[in-house]
């Protein structure tokens, strides 16, 4: 039986032109999302078989092939509820931005950071705003594929996808040109909802004794 299912779109594939191209998206959900899923639920599967059979000879390549398609799975399914169709708040408001301004000293400061991360990521990978729950603080992360380079425990809030799958088909190999068109389509309640979910939490890290 499947754990793991691909999400239904909240929006149209065509609900982001012209910023995200229709094709562009049909192809990034029904396809590379897609298999990310088949490929967390696939993974699993072949452990469950490694113990049935006491043979962890393949163990290392199952848990890292485990990780880069569960990890995708969860940016995307991040990433499609961090845009929306129409997005009109070019920056968020209340706790939100305080935050963003103690952490990065101003909006444009945090802005220039997390487009800088997404532009500059070597290869495939991804931009992210997280919750960092020891420092109780806002990062930017540069991910690698789906999950390297990341703190342990923080807590993706807004997610940008830099692989080509992404914007290729429309924007060639200008990546930064579209970072830049990512920041009209950004559902700026969505984040604010994560970030306070992820400040609610407390410090998950830290067990009182």
């Amino acid at each position: 039986m499947a754990v793991y299912t691909l999400p239904d779109m909240p929006y149209d594939y065509g609900s982001l032109e012209p910023a995200m191209s229709g094709q562009i998206l049909e192809l990034h959900h029904s396809k590379h999302h897609a298999a990310y899923v088949k490929g967390s639920n696939d993974t699993l599967d072949q452990l469950a078989e490694a113990r049935d059979k006491g043979d962890y000879s393949a163990l290392v390549g199952l848990e890292k092939t485990l990780a880069f398609n569960l990890s995708g799975h969860v940016l995307h399914s991040i990433f499609w509820n961090n845009l929306r169709p129409g997005a009109s708040a070019d920056r968020p408001e209340g706790d939100l931005e305080a935050a963003i301004t103690e952490h990065f000293g101003s909006f444009e400061a945090f802005s220039a950071q997390l487009s800088t991360a997404t532009k500059g990521v070597q290869g495939s990978g991804w931009g992210v705003l997280a919750w960092e729950p020891l420092s109780q603080r806002l990062i930017v992360e540069q991910v690698y594929d789906h999950h390297g380079n990341v703190g342990q425990g923080s807590t993706p809030i807004l997610v940008f996808d830099a692989w080509e799958h992404a914007y290729y088909l429309q924007y060639k190999n200008v990546r930064p040109d579209y970072v830049d068109r990512l920041w009209s389509l950004v559902n700026w309640t969505d984040v604010t909802k994560r970030f306070d979910a992820a400040r609610a939490a407390g410090n998950p890290l830290i067990v009182a004794p």
